[in-house]
């Protein structure tokens, strides 16, 4: 039976106490979820810590067998609530003196379970966060079961070599050329960091102190990061304005490279960024690419979010000019429902990695595929996180992955067509699958107001978006790329989105 675990009660959005909550209520959801009332079957007491090395161990096979099924119940229930869980749940934090068995173990994996996010929900409408890939939840399993470490290919030896050729492929699908590859990072913030770190190596030893990087003013808050991180004052990010469409305005941008030029100013890099945050716009690549090469810069494109839109041919117009990148960051986690996290660098020159990071590994046997995977990159241990993303795309095939890209455009074409029809709404599209909009009329109070009652009246109906500021206003976000989301869910947010209209 599922064992009790003490709990305290506190709404969220107030402030914590001293002693950290248990269980607290969400404040922006207005039902209470349906707790699973399956009662967990019994399981192995004395499951052992480590696995015997010398047979199969039924108590471990059992125990991932009951947790997998917690896993499907939760998965296969998610239309019982909304997205956003009725209950935020913490159990006991602290190990007991005496370790638990695994009857318990499963209870407190239950519990959390129950305070989840629930992507797999077709109303999971707010953030860049799909359904996971079943077969990428499968190999998350079989990596951490392995345990094996990217750090050196004598801690993985197959899987350092399926790192780097599935790199290769993606490099090259996407049309970096055939000698492109790159490396496997713990998300897209990493991923852009370690190509502002690769372009500075390749500048004059000044740039290191005083150079710049450009990027347009929609462009990722991880560029901000990066340059504490490297060093380099606020200052060193300059955000080129962006014009109507939400793309880097390029006359500007040739204007600043021009007069950073006269200044003898060392410029680290331009950053592109296919695919903004807020309406999913693409920088004109081309353009930028041209001014790239005439000043001679390192051209980096921010394509967490869409770059995967080059990887199937009828949708790679919507990125023209990637391939002239020198430097591309990808996050398959975004779109494809590769589980987190599944970010990658990729580089026309990926020789550029171990010249950038490389330091010895004196006490690992040399790399016999070029470089070992903790001299390509900022981390040292690392699991096998390429293992979800090429079990995931196997499963998904290319004809798979272009169904996948085809339904998130329709689905922002359907919504669009439903929200803009009598122009009420200021609507920000870009390029690619999110839409955010906000009414025509009234000024930031308003917008603020409008967005925070809507948001909770689509709550009600099991419909989460977010709640960006942009331009001074909140706006809804709607980004359309989980695949269980109908026409009638967007047939229902439509209704509810003009009925706040009619109502002030």
């Amino acid at each position: 039976m599922l064992l009790p675990v003490p709990m305290l009660l506190l709404p969220l959005g107030l402030l914590q106490p001293a002693g950290p909550p248990s269980l607290t209520r969400c404040a922006t959801t207005l039902t209470t979820p349906t707790p699973c009332q399956t009662p967990l079957p019994t399981a192995p007491a004395d499951l052992p810590p480590f696995v015997d090395p010398s047979a199969p161990d039924a108590r471990l096979e059992t125990f991932l067998h009951q947790a997998s099924s917690l896993l499907c119940r939760w998965l296969g229930a998610a239309g019982a609530n909304g997205p956003l869980p009725g209950l935020s749940v913490l159990p006991e934090v602290e190990p007991q003196a005496q370790g638990l068995g695994a009857g318990r173990l499963l209870a407190d994996l239950q519990l959390v379970m129950e305070g989840a996010y629930q992507p797999n929900h077709p109303g999971a409408l707010a953030h860049l966060d799909p359904p996971p890939l079943s077969a990428s939840i499968a190999a998350d399993l079989i990596c951490a079961g392995l345990n094996n470490n990217l750090l050196a290919e004598e801690l993985s030896p197959s899987l350092s070599r399926l790192e780097r050729s599935l790199c290769a492929w993606l490099a090259d699908r996407i049309g970096l050329g055939a000698g492109a590859g790159g490396v496997a990072a713990s998300g897209g913030s990493l991923s852009n960091l370690m190509a502002l770190v690769v372009a500075r190596r390749q500048r004059p030893p000044r740039a290191s102190a005083e150079g710049v990087v450009l990027c347009s003013g929609d462009a990722h808050v991880s560029l901000a990061k990066a340059m504490g991180v490297m060093g380099l004052p606020d200052s060193a990010l300059q955000c080129i304005p962006v014009d109507a469409a939400g793309r880097m305005d390029t006359s500007l941008l040739a204007a600043a490279l021009d007069d950073l030029q006269h200044r003898n100013v060392p410029v680290i890099a331009v950053v592109a960024t296919a695919g903004t945050t807020v309406r999913g716009a693409v920088d004109p690549l081309e353009a930028i690419a041209d001014l790239c090469r005439r000043h001679g810069i390192w051209l980096h494109v921010d394509g967490a979010i869409g770059a995967v839109f080059a990887l199937v041919g009828r949708h790679r117009s919507r990125l023209a000019g990637l391939e002239r990148a020198d430097s591309i960051t990808i996050n398959p986690q975004k779109l494809l429902g590769i589980t987190k996290t599944s970010s990658l660098l990729l580089l026309a020159r990926p020789e550029h990695l171990a010249t950038t990071f490389s330091t010895g590994l004196p006490y690992m046997e040399r790399s016999w595929g070029g470089s070992h995977g903790g001299e390509v990159g900022l981390q040292g241990s690392r699991p096998a996180e390429v293992l979800k993303l090429w079990l995931g795309l196997r499963q998904l095939g290319l004809e798979g992955i272009g169904r996948l890209l085809d339904g998130a455009m329709e689905r922002r074409e359907l919504l669009e067509q439903g929200l803009g029809g009598d122009g009420r709404l200021q609507l920000l599209r870009g390029d690619l699958h999110l839409l955010a909009f906000r009414p025509v009329i009234g000024d930031p109070q308003a917008s603020a107001r409008w967005s925070e009652r809507t948001r909770l009246a689509l709550l009600e109906e099991q419909l989460m978006l977010s709640r960006p500021v942009y331009q001074g206003h909140h706006h809804l976000k709607a980004v359309l790329g989980n695949p269980h989301t109908r026409s009638q869910h967007l047939d229902r947010l439509t209704a509810v989105v003009l009925g706040s209209l009619d109502h002030g």
